[in-house]
């Protein structure tokens, strides 16, 4: 016989078990990390960006992140994600050629061959107990320490920006299937700012306009499916970009022929190998443009982490920001990334929002190498060996006390003023409170007893 008395009980007990769930998965640490590919960090003072700056406004900005020579797209993004130098994880430029395997790599290469000198955090995530998405970025999809991404849109240029997101939240917030991290790539502004370059500012102006808007719908389809309280979304980019121009040429021809080496990958960072005499084709290289250094590997500056892997040719050529360079013709785009990762032009930016985060703090600067233990920190992973610095970035965290320099200085030069205050008024009250002496006469020495009296 039905009981509405019983039907309650059960209704309430399933709705305080469905409730008790969902509080439980809202208390679990979950990262979300988009990259909009070839944003530097000077676009956010040159344009408009309403939506990113509400984001930035209730999170963490920094305002430049220091990438890893060289400053091209599949090298830095392969470092967000396990906090290495590109010698470490292996992938050492767009293109490649392995010495040992004399095989050739190209950015549609799925061969977990290349990509196994590191462990992504995607996988870390899942053999430490957890599940990950991944969105069309750099080196995921592919099976490495016998472990594959749950969930994985492979790499689509023609896929619409809010298609991605639309697959992507639907994948958050199933909540019997919990992923606890994910990550979203798009490939805009750096395909425009390649084609129009970065100062062309009608041509950019749009094009950001759409990657704000996009970042608009981001948010509004996290709020909408209620992720937006709960995940910790992380905005980044991999590289920044370069004005090239079409006189700064480096041409290759005038200066070696071409049966002397062989050309692995192109401007503004080229890797060559020399097929005769290696001292030769340095030497020619050497003297070939004054806006072009040219390095054996064992001479490659220490700063740029970027000689102890086989991948690394025995030459390389790096381009003075602006130039390029070609074997032959002319620029064919106005705007380049590779350069020198020093310049502030290949600086991106980085922006945090969530529960994790803190609410409107800015800092300076921070190394791309140091977004992989930020984000174990996070989800409470142990890290994979990395050259990233946890405390570099800890001051974007709410769960840190944090000071900059200038906070510093002042806090020290207050307590100062404060203590050298009360040490007055302490010393000012002992004297007023002290009791004043009586006049007494003056008391002579014995030994002036002994003296004669004043004759007059």
């Amino acid at each position: 016989m039905f009981s509405p008395m019983l039907f309650l009980l059960t209704f309430i007990f399933f709705d305080s078990v469905s409730s008790s769930s969902t509080a439980v998965n809202k208390t679990v640490p979950r990262v979300l990390l988009v990259s909009f590919d070839g944003f530097k960090a000077d676009y956010l003072n040159k344009f408009s960006f309403p939506n990113l700056q509400k984001f930035i406004t209730d999170g963490v900005l920094v305002e430049h992140v220091t990438n890893i020579f060289i400053t091209k797209t599949f090298p830095n993004h392969y470092t967000l994600v396990t906090g290495l130098y590109a010698e470490s994880h292996g992938i050492i430029a767009n293109s490649m050629y392995d010495a040992e395997s004399k095989e050739h790599f190209r950015t549609n290469s799925s061969d977990s061959f290349w990509w196994n000198e590191a462990t992504p955090i995607w996988v870390t995530n899942q053999l430490q107990g957890h599940k990950s998405a991944t969105v069309m970025w750099p080196g995921s999809g592919i099976s490495l320490r016998n472990t594959t991404v749950q969930h994985h849109m492979k790499y689509n240029m023609s896929v619409a920006f809010q298609k991605r997101v639309d697959i992507l939240t639907d994948w958050l917030n199933n909540m019997d299937d919990l992923i606890t991290f994910a990550c979203l790539y798009w490939h805009e502004p750096d395909f425009s700012g390649h084609l129009y370059g970065p100062d062309n500012t009608s041509a950019m102006s749009a094009v950001l306009k759409d990657v704000d808007d996009n970042i608009g719908y981001l948010i509004k389809k996290l709020n909408v499916t209620g992720l937006w309280d709960s995940l910790n979304v992380i905005i980044t980019s991999d590289h920044g970009m370069a004005q090239c121009s079409s006189d700064n040429v480096i041409k290759l021809d005038s200066c070696v022929t071409r049966d002397k080496y062989i050309l692995i990958d192109t401007s503004p960072v080229a890797a060559v190998i020399p097929t005769t005499n290696e001292t030769e084709v340095y030497s020619l290289l050497k003297n070939c443009s004054p806006h072009m250094k040219v390095y054996l590997k064992q001479d490659i500056p220490d700063r740029f982490h970027y000689k102890n892997n086989i991948r690394i040719t025995p030459i390389i050529l790096v381009a003075d920001e602006g130039w390029t360079i070609v074997q032959n013709g002319t620029a064919s785009r106005r705007g380049d990334h590779g350069y020198d990762n020093a310049l502030p032009s290949m600086h991106p930016f980085l922006a945090g929002h969530g529960p994790a985060f803190r609410k409107g703090y800015k800092l300076n600067t921070i190394n791309n190498l140091d977004v992989y233990p930020l984000m174990c920190h996070i989800l409470g992973l142990k890290e994979e060996p990395n050259n990233g610095t946890l405390s570099n970035v800890n001051c974007l965290l709410a769960s840190q006390w944090c000071i900059n320099l200038p906070e510093a200085i002042g806090i020290v030069i207050g307590a100062f003023i404060i203590l050298t205050t009360l040490a007055c008024l302490i010393i000012i009250t002992k004297n007023r409170m002290s009791p004043s002496r009586p006049f007494s006469r003056l008391q002579l020495d014995d030994d002036d007893d002994d003296d004669d009296p004043l004759i007059v």
